[in-house]
């Protein structure tokens, strides 16, 4: 649904669990998923949040939808929280002794109702508690299978922003992907592997302004000059098995969310003390389902300058390509493979260990990239902007020396076959620059 700027706070408040809000114009947007949001507002998506408001037969009792002059809070907050957070007026499903039989039923309907365009039923089953993984025991398949087999991509993009997995395999081994390969979809199978790989994109976007032309942009990453507590730090983060590996990748890549939803934000408001403090979100929400060191983790991460926290996504990028190639941890003397010891770390240790955290802080303080713009301290979006734009401009200037340095090589070629140079010589002067990488460049004055 689309929302205001003044509940914009109040739904990032909640955290990307319960409302993941992007902007309209400044944020990215997928084709294909900005056409699904397009077709549910379209067809009335948010009369599914608001079923019982709607229905005069069950108005609750001093339950209202609040009007533009309300006040965000409470009113404002407490309804977004009861609509989203706590589900208040979906339409509620008899009751039944056996909830799982529902959740089964519904979830059986989903996967039928996928190979369809029906968006807004399909929204309308999972609110109501069908599962986007659900794994169909006769069939063999999940409804993301059933979507991708029948080239339904918008379908396919609201089963992965609920949950759905586009890596899970199918009865014989098959993932969505290859459903949709082997039916022709191929547009569906790319943006589907976009998914897949959507966590290492953004963070490597994040970082470089650019998605990797691979499945990592670890090219672009120069190599890092780690102390004795940096490589400590690093061993642990490489300890991790991959279940706490990839729950520390997830809370990164919702710190990126909220860190660029900051930057926005910024961008397109007045500035003024009253809205940036009325929209500020500090740090990432808790969310319930995650342990309390977890959640206290998460929290931390907002700690980071930009250069500490850019060391850590280099970091984790890393360590994905070593964990996503299936290599194993080479000699203490490899740079980017350091030796593990026998002490094993977990995530929750790590986030509630302050020795540990003041390990990582190190780290993320000696590990430095090969930047001079970075080697001073914290950089900022505009900074860096900035530098980008001055690096794009005088890649620029070099080929346009190199362009007139190839022009003058062939024209003294020519004159001095033509034994003309020496008259050349007395009419004009030759000046040199130097080109970025020590070569001269000859350009007539």
């Amino acid at each position: 649904v689309l929302i205001c700027d003044e509940c914009c706070s109040v739904h990032r408040s909640l955290g990307r669990h319960i409302s993941i809000v992007k902007h309209l114009r400044h944020s990215g947007w997928p084709p294909t998923l900005l056409q699904m949001v397009q077709t549910l507002a379209s067809n009335g998506a948010n009369s599914i949040w608001e079923h019982s408001l709607l229905d005069p037969a069950q108005v609750q009792s001093g339950r209202r939808k609040p009007n533009p002059q309300d006040k965000v809070h409470p009113t404002k907050s407490e309804f977004i929280r009861a609509k989203y957070q706590m589900l208040a007026f979906v339409h509620k499903l008899p009751c039944r002794d056996d909830d799982g039989v529902t959740t089964k039923d519904l979830s059986k309907q989903l996967h039928s109702c996928v190979r369809t365009g029906s968006l807004e039923t399909c929204l309308r089953l999972l609110s109501l508690g069908a599962q986007a993984n659900f794994f169909h025991p006769e069939k063999g398949t999940t409804p993301l299978h059933v979507a991708a087999k029948a080239g339904q991509i918008l379908q396919a993009e609201l089963l992965v922003v609920l949950g759905a997995d586009p890596g899970a395999p199918d009865l014989n081994g098959r993932t969505p992907m290859d459903s949709a390969r082997q039916a022709g979809h191929v547009e569906l199978a790319e943006r589907l592997v976009e998914c897949q790989y959507e966590l290492t994109d953004r963070l490597a976007f994040y970082l470089c302004g650019r998605r990797p032309a691979a499945l990592f942009l670890f090219t672009y990453f120069c190599s890092l000059d780690l102390s004795e507590l940096a490589k400590a730090a690093k061993k642990k983060l490489q300890a991790l098995n991959n279940r706490l590996f990839e729950e520390l990748a997830m809370d990164v890549y919702d710190e990126v969310d909220r860190r660029e939803n900051d930057a926005v934000w910024l961008t397109t408001q007045n500035h003024s003390t009253l809205v940036t403090e009325r929209s500020a979100v500090p740090f990432l929400p808790v969310n319930p389902e995650y342990s309390a060191t977890r959640n206290q983790g998460r929290q931390k991460l907002a700690r980071f300058n930009a250069r500490e926290f850019a060391t850590l996504i280099i970091d984790i990028l890393s360590d994905a390509k070593r964990r996503q190639q299936g290599k194993g941890l080479s000699s203490p003397t490899d740079p980017l493979d350091l030796g593990i010891d026998d002490d094993m770390h977990d995530y929750d240790t790590v986030a509630s260990d302050e020795d540990t955290d003041s390990e990582l802080t190190t780290q993320n303080n000696n590990n430095t990239m090969d930047s001079s713009d970075l080697s001073d301290g914290p950089i900022t979006l505009q900074e860096y902007l900035e530098v980008k734009k001055a690096l794009a401009s005088s890649e620029a200037k070099v080929q346009q020396l190199l362009k007139v340095n190839n022009n003058l090589s062939e024209e003294l070629r020519r004159l001095q076959k033509e034994g003309l140079l020496g008259k050349y010589n007395q009419n004009k002067h030759v000046s040199t620059t130097r080109g970025r990488n020590g070569s001269r460049l000859e350009q007539k004055s």
